[in-house]
């Protein structure tokens, strides 16, 4: 039986991973579980899991937590009571189901531990890449993508040499606004920016395939994911969200995974790696999708229309902290946006002015990227006078 811990169970992904546990309860055994502050929901979490251990952002949502969760169940709060509980459990998996670089100490300091990570979190990746894999080379911990794009090209890349491999290529849904020109994006609202045709995401996820600084974040992930130079990583815009992503190899072939916009098959699939566990989703027609003569359809995009590509190529191309102020500056950002201080198309060029006023520290440590990170949603806010 294999024990997990789950690092942020209250949102879509955690929630989903627990679904594919609650079937598969011959398989798997929640030891901890984390989140924010949403103490409803986790209490209903502890009392159908009954993990040894909870833990709690919010000072105050731990202490609510303590009078009321089963005795037996430990809860703790803060950064260090996250880091315990995702590292220090005995847990065999970490789902790391956060978003933002708040799950990058707790990741870390599971890989020192010998846990294997199931990587929902791209932040954690583009921040300390570097970092992250050879500390999980060191210690031989598996890295298994959740992101349907990295689980994708990681299914596609088994039993292949990575000499073969020509370039990698992620593939988008474009967002909500794809096809609409850049002047009619000016007074994008936060509540158009989340409605994704596709996923069912958080908002700030929805908001970054808006921008698609998410396939930026992405192409920074696969890099260091899979030892792939940014220059052999691609992205196509595919409406129909059907091929999560494709590998392209040296004598021509191309390998591509499809299924259904559900988040339990990549879920399940890093859960159970190297098996394969049955899971309730529905199943893919091909057939059905092309009904309306429609199909699957393939698009490259435009870079001047999506400038945050140019941004991750760019970020790659500096190395060093680089990516991680680009990561947080984005963070910041979207804060802003949604809190509506700024318009949507300033959100790109927001990361873009940080970005363009950082100083990179070539190689840097830890405490260098988590300075970095401090540094540039700071910096986010003075480029827009908040």
């Amino acid at each position: 039986m294999k024990k997990v811990a789950i690092l942020g169970s209250t949102g879509s992904i955690g929630g989903q991973a627990l679904e594919i546990i609650e079937e598969n309860r011959d398989r798997f055994r929640i030891v901890a579980l984390t989140a924010n502050r949403n103490v409803s929901l986790i209490k209903e979490q502890v009392e159908r899991f009954k993990p040894e251990v909870v833990a709690m952002g919010d000072e105050g949502s731990a202490d609510e937590l303590r009078g009321i969760v089963p005795k037996g169940t430990s809860v703790l709060s803060g950064e260090e009571g996250i880091a315990v509980a995702s590292a220090e459990t005995g847990a065999d998996i970490l789902v790391t189901s956060v978003v933002g670089s708040a799950g990058l100490v707790p990741t870390i300091r599971a890989i020192e531990n010998g846990i294997d990570i199931a990587l929902a979190n791209k932040e954690t990746l583009v921040a300390a890449g570097k970092i992250v894999t050879e500390r999980a080379r060191e210690r031989g911990v598996m890295l298994l993508p959740v992101d349907s794009e990295h689980n994708a090209l990681f299914q596609s890349l088994k039993g292949h040499e990575e000499t073969g491999v020509k370039r990698l290529i992620l593939t988008a849904s474009g967002g909500p606004f794809w096809k609409r020109g850049v002047e009619d994006l000016k007074d994008v609202t936060p509540e158009e920016a989340v409605r994704h045709p596709r996923w069912n995401m958080g908002a700030k996820i929805s908001v970054d395939s808006a921008t698609m600084i998410n396939k930026a974040l992405e192409i920074i992930e696969a890099r260091y994911l899979f030892g792939v130079d940014g220059e052999r990583i691609d992205v196509l815009i595919h409406p129909q969200s059907i091929v999560h992503s494709m590998v392209e190899y040296i004598d021509g072939s191309v390998i591509a995974q499809m299924g259904t916009t559900d988040m339990r098959i990549p879920i399940a699939y890093a859960l159970s790696y190297p098996e394969r566990i049955k899971n309730r989703v529905p199943e893919l027609s091909l057939a059905d999708l092309c009904k309306n003569g429609t199909g699957l359809t393939f698009f490259t995009p435009d870079h001047d229309r999506f400038p945050a590509l140019r941004l991750a190529y760019g970020s790659l191309k500096a190395g060093g902290t680089m990516p991680a102020v680009l990561s947080a500056a984005n963070e910041a950002a979207v804060s802003l946006f949604m809190e509506g201080k700024i318009g949507f198309l300033e959100i790109v060029e927001t990361v873009s002015e940080v970005m363009n006023r950082h100083n990179v520290i070539e190689a840097p440590g830890l405490d260098d990227i988590l300075e970095a990170d401090l540094w540039a949603r700071r910096e986010a806010e003075r480029v827009r006078n908040i």
